[in-house]
Protein backbone atom coordinates (compact mmCIF):
# COMPACT_ATOMS: atom_id res chain seq x y z
CA UNK A 1 0.00 0.00 0.00
CA UNK A 2 1.08 3.54 -0.69
CA UNK A 3 1.43 5.65 2.48
CA UNK A 4 -1.33 8.15 2.92
CA UNK A 5 -0.24 11.79 2.54
CA UNK A 6 -1.34 14.01 5.44
CA UNK A 7 -2.65 17.47 4.45
CA UNK A 8 -0.08 20.28 4.52
CA UNK A 9 -0.16 22.42 7.66
CA UNK A 10 1.60 25.38 6.00
CA UNK A 11 -0.73 28.33 5.21
CA UNK A 12 -1.16 29.37 1.59
CA UNK A 13 1.34 31.95 0.28
CA UNK A 14 -1.29 34.74 0.35
CA UNK A 15 -2.06 34.10 4.03
CA UNK A 16 1.66 34.05 4.78
CA UNK A 17 2.03 37.48 3.20
CA UNK A 18 -0.88 38.92 5.20
CA UNK A 19 0.46 37.40 8.41
CA UNK A 20 3.89 38.85 7.72
CA UNK A 21 2.45 42.31 7.05
CA UNK A 22 0.37 42.12 10.24
CA UNK A 23 3.45 41.17 12.29
CA UNK A 24 5.41 43.99 10.68
CA UNK A 25 2.63 46.48 11.43
CA UNK A 26 2.46 45.36 15.08
CA UNK A 27 6.25 45.56 15.41
CA UNK A 28 6.25 49.06 13.88
CA UNK A 29 3.44 50.14 16.19
CA UNK A 30 5.35 48.84 19.21
CA UNK A 31 8.51 50.65 18.11
CA UNK A 32 6.59 53.91 17.62
CA UNK A 33 4.88 53.49 20.99
CA UNK A 34 8.18 52.85 22.78
CA UNK A 35 9.77 55.81 20.97
CA UNK A 36 6.88 58.06 22.01
CA UNK A 37 7.07 56.90 25.64
CA UNK A 38 10.84 57.55 25.67
CA UNK A 39 10.21 61.09 24.36
CA UNK A 40 7.79 61.62 27.25
CA UNK A 41 10.42 60.84 29.89
CA UNK A 42 11.65 63.93 31.71
CA UNK A 43 15.46 64.25 31.59
CA UNK A 44 17.47 64.56 34.84
CA UNK A 45 17.09 67.94 36.52
CA UNK A 46 14.03 68.83 34.42
CA UNK A 47 11.14 70.58 36.21
CA UNK A 48 8.40 68.21 37.47
CA UNK A 49 4.78 68.50 36.41
CA UNK A 50 1.43 66.76 36.08
CA UNK A 51 1.51 63.14 34.92
CA UNK A 52 0.95 62.83 31.16
CA UNK A 53 -1.42 60.47 29.39
CA UNK A 54 0.56 58.02 27.24
CA UNK A 55 0.99 59.20 23.65
CA UNK A 56 -0.95 62.51 23.84
CA UNK A 57 0.53 63.78 27.12
CA UNK A 58 -1.25 66.78 28.66
CA UNK A 59 -2.73 68.13 25.42
CA UNK A 60 -6.34 67.56 26.47
CA UNK A 61 -5.79 69.58 29.66
CA UNK A 62 -5.24 72.66 27.50
CA UNK A 63 -8.52 72.29 25.62
CA UNK A 64 -10.37 74.83 27.79
CA UNK A 65 -8.89 77.86 29.56
CA UNK A 66 -5.27 76.66 29.35
CA UNK A 67 -3.97 79.77 31.17
CA UNK A 68 -6.21 79.00 34.16
CA UNK A 69 -5.22 75.31 34.17
CA UNK A 70 -1.52 76.17 34.08
CA UNK A 71 -1.82 78.67 36.94
CA UNK A 72 -3.59 76.05 39.07
CA UNK A 73 -0.83 73.55 38.29
CA UNK A 74 1.75 76.08 39.50
CA UNK A 75 0.07 75.96 42.90
CA UNK A 76 0.86 72.25 42.99
CA UNK A 77 4.24 72.01 41.23
CA UNK A 78 5.72 75.49 41.72
CA UNK A 79 6.19 78.54 39.53
CA UNK A 80 8.25 76.56 37.03
CA UNK A 81 7.02 73.13 35.96
CA UNK A 82 6.72 71.03 32.81
CA UNK A 83 3.98 69.50 30.72
CA UNK A 84 4.05 67.04 27.87
CA UNK A 85 2.40 68.07 24.59
CA UNK A 86 2.40 64.74 22.78
CA UNK A 87 6.10 64.08 23.29
CA UNK A 88 7.09 67.75 23.17
CA UNK A 89 8.40 68.42 26.67
CA UNK A 90 7.45 71.99 27.53
CA UNK A 91 8.43 74.20 30.45
CA UNK A 92 5.77 76.56 31.84
CA UNK A 93 6.75 79.77 33.63
CA UNK A 94 4.26 81.24 36.12
CA UNK A 95 4.23 84.30 38.37
CA UNK A 96 6.03 87.61 37.99
CA UNK A 97 9.23 86.62 39.81
CA UNK A 98 9.83 83.53 37.69
CA UNK A 99 8.94 85.17 34.37
CA UNK A 100 11.09 88.22 35.08
CA UNK A 101 14.04 86.00 36.01
CA UNK A 102 13.79 84.17 32.67
CA UNK A 103 12.66 86.84 30.21
CA UNK A 104 14.60 89.78 31.67
CA UNK A 105 17.59 88.47 33.60
CA UNK A 106 18.17 85.66 31.08
CA UNK A 107 16.65 87.45 28.10
CA UNK A 108 18.90 85.99 25.40
CA UNK A 109 18.58 82.45 26.74
CA UNK A 110 14.77 82.57 26.42
CA UNK A 111 14.65 84.47 23.10
CA UNK A 112 14.31 81.55 20.67
CA UNK A 113 11.22 80.03 19.07
CA UNK A 114 10.47 76.29 19.16
CA UNK A 115 10.94 74.20 16.01
CA UNK A 116 7.28 73.32 15.68
CA UNK A 117 5.79 71.69 12.57
CA UNK A 118 3.02 74.32 12.61
CA UNK A 119 5.53 77.19 12.35
CA UNK A 120 7.37 75.38 9.57
CA UNK A 121 4.15 74.71 7.68
CA UNK A 122 2.76 78.24 8.00
CA UNK A 123 5.87 80.43 7.55
CA UNK A 124 8.78 77.99 7.12
CA UNK A 125 9.92 79.38 10.53
CA UNK A 126 10.74 82.64 8.75
CA UNK A 127 9.09 86.06 8.92
CA UNK A 128 9.37 87.92 12.19
CA UNK A 129 7.21 86.53 15.00
CA UNK A 130 8.00 82.82 14.56
CA UNK A 131 11.56 83.22 13.27
CA UNK A 132 14.32 81.44 15.16
CA UNK A 133 16.65 83.58 17.29
CA UNK A 134 19.27 84.24 14.65
CA UNK A 135 20.92 86.84 12.45
CA UNK A 136 17.78 86.79 10.28
CA UNK A 137 15.53 87.61 13.23
CA UNK A 138 17.84 90.43 14.36
CA UNK A 139 17.81 91.92 10.84
CA UNK A 140 14.03 91.73 10.50
CA UNK A 141 13.38 92.98 14.03
CA UNK A 142 15.63 96.00 13.45
CA UNK A 143 13.89 96.85 10.17
CA UNK A 144 10.43 96.52 11.73
CA UNK A 145 11.36 98.64 14.79
CA UNK A 146 12.85 101.34 12.58
CA UNK A 147 9.78 101.31 10.33
CA UNK A 148 7.35 101.63 13.26
CA UNK A 149 9.43 104.52 14.54
CA UNK A 150 10.13 106.36 11.27
CA UNK A 151 6.70 105.86 9.68
CA UNK A 152 4.69 105.65 12.90
CA UNK A 153 5.08 106.68 16.52
CA UNK A 154 8.29 108.66 15.92
CA UNK A 155 6.72 110.79 13.21
CA UNK A 156 5.25 114.07 14.45
CA UNK A 157 2.38 113.95 11.96
CA UNK A 158 1.44 110.36 12.81
CA UNK A 159 -0.62 111.34 15.85
CA UNK A 160 -2.77 113.42 13.49
CA UNK A 161 -3.25 110.38 11.25
CA UNK A 162 -4.47 108.34 14.22
CA UNK A 163 -6.84 111.16 15.16
CA UNK A 164 -8.18 111.22 11.60
CA UNK A 165 -8.86 107.47 11.82
CA UNK A 166 -10.56 108.05 15.17
CA UNK A 167 -12.96 110.42 13.43
CA UNK A 168 -13.68 107.90 10.65
CA UNK A 169 -14.36 105.40 13.45
CA UNK A 170 -16.75 107.49 15.55
CA UNK A 171 -18.54 108.81 12.44
CA UNK A 172 -19.16 105.20 11.37
CA UNK A 173 -20.54 104.42 14.84
CA UNK A 174 -22.73 107.52 14.69
CA UNK A 175 -24.50 106.09 11.64
CA UNK A 176 -26.13 103.50 13.91
CA UNK A 177 -28.05 106.37 15.59
CA UNK A 178 -27.79 104.86 19.07
CA UNK A 179 -29.21 101.51 17.98
CA UNK A 180 -27.59 98.19 18.88
CA UNK A 181 -24.69 96.96 16.74
CA UNK A 182 -21.74 94.59 16.99
CA UNK A 183 -18.62 96.79 17.22
CA UNK A 184 -16.09 94.13 16.18
CA UNK A 185 -16.02 94.99 12.48
CA UNK A 186 -15.57 98.75 12.95
CA UNK A 187 -12.97 98.43 15.73
CA UNK A 188 -10.94 95.88 13.78
CA UNK A 189 -10.90 97.96 10.60
CA UNK A 190 -10.06 101.19 12.41
CA UNK A 191 -7.16 99.69 14.36
CA UNK A 192 -5.75 97.72 11.43
CA UNK A 193 -5.68 100.93 9.39
CA UNK A 194 -3.08 102.41 11.72
CA UNK A 195 -0.78 99.47 11.03
CA UNK A 196 -1.66 99.66 7.33
CA UNK A 197 -0.37 103.24 7.21
CA UNK A 198 3.02 102.04 8.44
CA UNK A 199 3.20 98.92 6.28
CA UNK A 200 1.55 100.09 3.05
CA UNK A 201 1.34 103.86 3.44
CA UNK A 202 -2.45 103.84 3.05
CA UNK A 203 -5.66 102.92 4.84
CA UNK A 204 -8.50 100.69 3.66
CA UNK A 205 -12.11 101.85 3.72
CA UNK A 206 -14.51 100.10 6.08
CA UNK A 207 -16.41 98.66 3.11
CA UNK A 208 -13.33 97.11 1.43
CA UNK A 209 -14.63 93.54 1.48
CA UNK A 210 -11.37 91.92 0.33
CA UNK A 211 -9.39 93.45 3.17
CA UNK A 212 -12.17 92.72 5.67
CA UNK A 213 -12.17 89.08 4.62
CA UNK A 214 -8.41 88.84 5.06
CA UNK A 215 -8.60 90.29 8.56
CA UNK A 216 -11.37 87.82 9.46
CA UNK A 217 -9.19 84.92 8.28
CA UNK A 218 -6.27 86.25 10.33
CA UNK A 219 -8.48 86.52 13.41
CA UNK A 220 -9.81 82.99 12.93
CA UNK A 221 -6.28 81.63 12.64
CA UNK A 222 -5.26 83.34 15.87
CA UNK A 223 -8.04 81.30 17.50
CA UNK A 224 -7.14 78.05 15.71
CA UNK A 225 -3.37 78.30 16.28
CA UNK A 226 -3.65 77.03 19.87
CA UNK A 227 -6.60 74.69 19.36
CA UNK A 228 -6.34 71.03 20.28
CA UNK A 229 -5.93 70.16 16.60
CA UNK A 230 -2.98 72.54 16.26
CA UNK A 231 -1.28 70.99 19.30
CA UNK A 232 -1.94 67.52 17.92
CA UNK A 233 -0.44 68.54 14.57
CA UNK A 234 2.75 69.71 16.31
CA UNK A 235 3.01 66.35 18.08
CA UNK A 236 1.94 64.19 15.13
CA UNK A 237 2.55 66.06 11.83
CA UNK A 238 1.28 63.10 9.81
CA UNK A 239 -2.31 64.14 10.65
CA UNK A 240 -1.82 66.74 7.91
CA UNK A 241 -3.03 64.03 5.55
CA UNK A 242 -6.31 63.55 7.39
CA UNK A 243 -9.14 65.16 5.39
CA UNK A 244 -10.75 66.58 8.54
CA UNK A 245 -9.71 68.62 11.58
CA UNK A 246 -9.39 72.31 12.43
CA UNK A 247 -5.75 72.30 11.36
CA UNK A 248 -6.94 71.96 7.75
CA UNK A 249 -8.97 75.17 8.14
CA UNK A 250 -5.87 76.84 9.58
CA UNK A 251 -3.85 75.91 6.48
CA UNK A 252 -6.54 76.89 3.97
CA UNK A 253 -7.00 80.28 5.68
CA UNK A 254 -3.25 80.92 5.58
CA UNK A 255 -3.08 80.03 1.87
CA UNK A 256 -5.90 82.45 1.11
CA UNK A 257 -4.28 85.25 3.12
CA UNK A 258 -0.90 84.85 1.45
CA UNK A 259 -2.60 84.84 -1.94
CA UNK A 260 -4.04 88.25 -1.04
CA UNK A 261 -0.65 89.48 0.18
CA UNK A 262 1.00 88.54 -3.12
CA UNK A 263 -0.55 91.75 -4.42
CA UNK A 264 2.02 93.57 -2.31
CA UNK A 265 3.73 94.99 -5.40
CA UNK A 266 0.74 97.31 -5.83
CA UNK A 267 1.90 99.23 -2.77
CA UNK A 268 5.42 99.79 -4.09
CA UNK A 269 4.34 101.56 -7.28
CA UNK A 270 6.18 104.85 -7.69
CA UNK A 271 8.86 103.71 -5.26
CA UNK A 272 12.14 105.64 -5.29
CA UNK A 273 15.04 103.47 -4.05
CA UNK A 274 16.46 104.56 -0.66
CA UNK A 275 13.59 106.99 -0.13
CA UNK A 276 11.07 104.65 1.55
CA UNK A 277 7.52 105.81 2.23
CA UNK A 278 6.51 102.79 4.32
CA UNK A 279 7.64 99.34 5.52
CA UNK A 280 7.25 97.61 2.14
CA UNK A 281 9.48 100.20 0.48
CA UNK A 282 12.07 99.88 3.25
CA UNK A 283 12.05 96.09 2.93
CA UNK A 284 12.54 96.26 -0.85
CA UNK A 285 15.51 98.57 -0.26
CA UNK A 286 17.07 95.92 2.00
CA UNK A 287 16.29 93.25 -0.59
CA UNK A 288 18.16 95.18 -3.29
CA UNK A 289 21.00 96.09 -0.94
CA UNK A 290 21.63 92.41 -0.17
CA UNK A 291 21.35 90.99 -3.69
CA UNK A 292 24.03 88.36 -4.17
CA UNK A 293 24.61 87.87 -0.43
CA UNK A 294 23.83 84.20 0.30
CA UNK A 295 23.78 84.87 4.04
CA UNK A 296 21.04 87.52 3.76
CA UNK A 297 17.67 86.69 5.31
CA UNK A 298 15.78 89.19 3.16
CA UNK A 299 13.65 87.63 0.45
CA UNK A 300 10.34 88.30 -1.27
CA UNK A 301 8.82 85.28 0.49
CA UNK A 302 10.03 86.59 3.85
CA UNK A 303 8.48 89.96 3.02
CA UNK A 304 5.09 88.28 2.58
CA UNK A 305 5.40 86.41 5.88
CA UNK A 306 6.60 89.53 7.74
CA UNK A 307 3.79 91.74 6.41
CA UNK A 308 1.17 89.16 7.38
CA UNK A 309 2.56 88.82 10.90
CA UNK A 310 2.85 92.58 11.41
CA UNK A 311 -0.76 93.10 10.30
CA UNK A 312 -2.16 90.57 12.73
CA UNK A 313 0.17 91.58 15.59
CA UNK A 314 -0.70 95.23 15.07
CA UNK A 315 -4.41 94.52 14.96
CA UNK A 316 -5.33 91.76 17.42
CA UNK A 317 -4.08 93.16 20.73
CA UNK A 318 -5.37 96.72 20.35
CA UNK A 319 -8.63 95.62 18.73
CA UNK A 320 -9.47 93.22 21.54
CA UNK A 321 -8.43 95.74 24.21
CA UNK A 322 -10.87 98.29 22.79
CA UNK A 323 -13.64 95.72 22.41
CA UNK A 324 -13.18 94.68 26.05
CA UNK A 325 -13.08 98.37 27.04
CA UNK A 326 -16.44 99.06 25.38
CA UNK A 327 -17.93 95.99 27.03
CA UNK A 328 -16.69 96.91 30.51
CA UNK A 329 -17.71 100.54 30.23
CA UNK A 330 -21.29 99.44 29.55
CA UNK A 331 -21.04 96.83 32.29
CA UNK A 332 -19.80 99.38 34.89
CA UNK A 333 -21.71 102.65 34.23
CA UNK A 334 -20.24 104.27 37.37
CA UNK A 335 -16.72 103.78 35.97
CA UNK A 336 -17.84 105.05 32.58
CA UNK A 337 -19.36 108.15 34.19
CA UNK A 338 -16.07 108.93 35.95
CA UNK A 339 -14.23 108.54 32.61
CA UNK A 340 -16.72 110.98 31.03
CA UNK A 341 -16.15 113.54 33.78
CA UNK A 342 -12.37 113.37 33.43
CA UNK A 343 -12.50 113.67 29.63
CA UNK A 344 -14.90 116.62 29.82
CA UNK A 345 -12.71 118.42 32.37
CA UNK A 346 -9.57 118.08 30.23
CA UNK A 347 -11.19 118.56 26.81
CA UNK A 348 -13.60 121.50 27.03
CA UNK A 349 -15.93 122.31 24.15
CA UNK A 350 -15.36 118.95 22.48
CA UNK A 351 -11.68 119.53 21.65
CA UNK A 352 -10.03 116.46 20.08
CA UNK A 353 -7.75 114.57 22.50
CA UNK A 354 -3.99 114.58 21.95
CA UNK A 355 -1.21 112.52 23.48
CA UNK A 356 -0.25 115.54 25.60
CA UNK A 357 -3.60 115.12 27.37
CA UNK A 358 -2.63 111.64 28.54
CA UNK A 359 -0.81 112.80 31.69
CA UNK A 360 -3.85 114.87 32.63
CA UNK A 361 -6.14 111.82 32.52
CA UNK A 362 -4.90 109.43 35.22
CA UNK A 363 -8.25 107.69 35.56
CA UNK A 364 -8.51 106.97 31.82
CA UNK A 365 -4.99 105.52 32.01
CA UNK A 366 -5.96 103.45 35.05
CA UNK A 367 -9.02 102.06 33.25
CA UNK A 368 -7.03 101.05 30.15
CA UNK A 369 -4.33 99.40 32.29
CA UNK A 370 -6.89 97.49 34.33
CA UNK A 371 -8.53 96.22 31.13
CA UNK A 372 -5.14 94.99 29.88
CA UNK A 373 -4.47 93.32 33.24
CA UNK A 374 -7.89 91.86 33.92
CA UNK A 375 -8.74 90.70 30.40
CA UNK A 376 -5.30 89.22 29.61
CA UNK A 377 -5.42 89.80 25.87
CA UNK A 378 -2.46 87.45 25.14
CA UNK A 379 -2.54 85.12 28.17
CA UNK A 380 0.27 82.76 27.14
CA UNK A 381 2.29 85.11 24.95
CA UNK A 382 3.86 83.45 21.90
CA UNK A 383 5.62 80.17 22.63
CA UNK A 384 9.35 80.53 23.19
CA UNK A 385 12.33 78.18 23.33
CA UNK A 386 15.71 78.17 25.02
CA UNK A 387 18.60 79.23 22.78
CA UNK A 388 21.05 77.40 25.05
CA UNK A 389 21.00 75.25 28.18
CA UNK A 390 19.36 77.18 31.02
CA UNK A 391 19.33 76.93 34.80
CA UNK A 392 16.33 78.33 36.65
CA UNK A 393 15.41 77.78 40.30
CA UNK A 394 17.72 74.78 40.46
CA UNK A 395 16.26 73.09 37.37
CA UNK A 396 18.12 72.32 34.15
CA UNK A 397 16.37 73.18 30.89
CA UNK A 398 18.11 71.85 27.77
CA UNK A 399 18.68 73.98 24.68
CA UNK A 400 15.71 73.96 22.28
CA UNK A 401 13.09 73.25 24.99
CA UNK A 402 9.72 74.87 24.30
CA UNK A 403 8.70 77.44 26.93
CA UNK A 404 5.23 78.84 27.70
CA UNK A 405 5.10 82.14 29.59
CA UNK A 406 1.81 82.32 31.47
CA UNK A 407 1.27 86.09 31.50
CA UNK A 408 -2.19 85.52 32.99
CA UNK A 409 -0.48 84.24 36.15
CA UNK A 410 1.53 87.50 36.33
CA UNK A 411 -1.59 89.64 36.24
CA UNK A 412 -3.33 87.44 38.81
CA UNK A 413 -0.26 86.99 41.02
CA UNK A 414 -1.57 87.41 44.59
CA UNK A 415 1.91 88.52 45.72
CA UNK A 416 1.60 91.70 43.65
CA UNK A 417 -2.14 92.25 43.25
CA UNK A 418 -4.78 92.57 45.96
CA UNK A 419 -8.02 90.80 44.99
CA UNK A 420 -6.80 90.19 41.40
CA UNK A 421 -10.15 88.63 40.43
CA UNK A 422 -11.92 92.00 40.93
CA UNK A 423 -12.06 94.56 38.12
CA UNK A 424 -10.78 97.76 39.78
CA UNK A 425 -9.04 100.62 37.92
CA UNK A 426 -8.39 102.15 41.35
CA UNK A 427 -5.42 99.80 41.81
CA UNK A 428 -3.47 101.94 39.32
CA UNK A 429 -4.06 105.18 41.29
CA UNK A 430 -2.37 106.46 44.45
CA UNK A 431 -4.12 108.14 47.37
CA UNK A 432 -4.05 111.47 45.52
CA UNK A 433 -5.59 110.06 42.35
CA UNK A 434 -2.32 110.06 40.41
CA UNK A 435 -1.57 107.24 37.99
CA UNK A 436 1.02 104.74 39.27
CA UNK A 437 2.82 102.09 37.27
CA UNK A 438 2.76 98.58 38.67
CA UNK A 439 5.72 96.23 38.45
CA UNK A 440 3.84 93.01 37.72
CA UNK A 441 2.21 94.33 34.55
CA UNK A 442 3.38 92.59 31.37
CA UNK A 443 0.64 92.69 28.69
CA UNK A 444 3.31 93.17 26.01
CA UNK A 445 5.62 90.50 27.46
CA UNK A 446 9.27 91.16 28.34
CA UNK A 447 12.79 90.70 27.05
CA UNK A 448 14.20 90.27 23.54
CA UNK A 449 10.84 89.17 22.13
CA UNK A 450 8.82 91.95 23.77
CA UNK A 451 6.12 93.38 21.48
CA UNK A 452 7.81 95.86 19.12
CA UNK A 453 4.55 97.77 18.61
CA UNK A 454 3.93 98.55 22.28
CA UNK A 455 4.40 102.31 21.96
CA UNK A 456 2.09 102.48 18.96
CA UNK A 457 -0.52 100.32 20.68
CA UNK A 458 -0.55 102.61 23.72
CA UNK A 459 -1.02 105.65 21.48
CA UNK A 460 -3.91 104.00 19.66
CA UNK A 461 -5.67 102.76 22.79
CA UNK A 462 -5.62 106.18 24.43
CA UNK A 463 -6.73 108.18 21.38
CA UNK A 464 -9.44 105.74 20.23
CA UNK A 465 -10.81 105.24 23.75
CA UNK A 466 -10.94 108.93 24.70
CA UNK A 467 -12.40 109.98 21.32
CA UNK A 468 -15.08 107.28 21.63
CA UNK A 469 -16.03 108.09 25.24
CA UNK A 470 -15.92 111.83 24.58
CA UNK A 471 -18.66 111.46 22.00
CA UNK A 472 -20.76 108.49 23.20
CA UNK A 473 -22.36 106.90 26.22
CA UNK A 474 -22.15 103.11 25.91
CA UNK A 475 -24.95 100.85 27.10
CA UNK A 476 -26.36 97.43 26.34
CA UNK A 477 -29.68 96.96 24.54
CA UNK A 478 -32.54 96.75 27.02
CA UNK A 479 -32.72 93.33 28.68
CA UNK A 480 -29.41 92.20 27.22
CA UNK A 481 -26.18 91.75 29.18
CA UNK A 482 -23.45 89.81 27.33
CA UNK A 483 -21.17 87.26 28.89
CA UNK A 484 -17.67 88.27 29.94
CA UNK A 485 -16.38 84.74 29.35
CA UNK A 486 -13.71 85.11 26.65
CA UNK A 487 -13.47 83.40 23.31
CA UNK A 488 -10.37 81.25 23.62
CA UNK A 489 -7.43 81.38 21.27
CA UNK A 490 -3.90 82.79 21.13
CA UNK A 491 -5.64 85.99 22.23
CA UNK A 492 -8.64 86.28 24.54
CA UNK A 493 -11.34 88.24 22.76
CA UNK A 494 -14.93 88.96 23.82
CA UNK A 495 -17.61 86.74 22.43
CA UNK A 496 -19.80 88.63 19.93
CA UNK A 497 -21.99 91.22 21.65
CA UNK A 498 -24.24 94.12 20.74
CA UNK A 499 -23.95 97.59 22.22
CA UNK A 500 -25.67 100.95 21.86
CA UNK A 501 -23.51 104.06 21.42
CA UNK A 502 -25.76 106.99 22.41
CA UNK A 503 -24.53 110.43 21.34
CA UNK A 504 -23.61 112.60 24.35
CA UNK A 505 -24.69 116.23 24.47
Amino acid sequence: MLPAHSPSLAPPPRDQTLLGLACLAVALLVVLLVRQLVKQRRPPGFPPGPSPIPIIGNIMSLATEPHVFLKKQSEVHGQIFSIDLGGILTVVLNGYDCIRECLYNQSEVFADRPSLPLFKKMTKSQGLLNCKYSKGWIEHRKLACNSFRYFGSGQRLFERKISEECMFFVDAIDKHKGKAFNPKHLVTNAVSNITNLIIFGQRFTYDDHNFQHMIELFSENVELAVSGWALLYNAFPWIEYLPFGKHQKLFSNAAEVYKFLLQINNFSQGRVPHMPRHYVDAYLDELERNVGDPSSSFSYENLIYSVGELIIAGTETTTNTLRWAMLYMALYPNIQERVHREIDSVLPNGRMPTLEDKQKMPYVEAVLHEILRFCNIVPLGIFRATSQDANVNGYTIPKGTMVITNLYSVHFDEKYWSDPGVFSPQRFLDANGNFVRREAFLPFSLGRRQCLGEQLARMEMFLFFTTLLQRFHLQFPQGSIPTVAPKLGMTLQPKPYSICAVRRQ
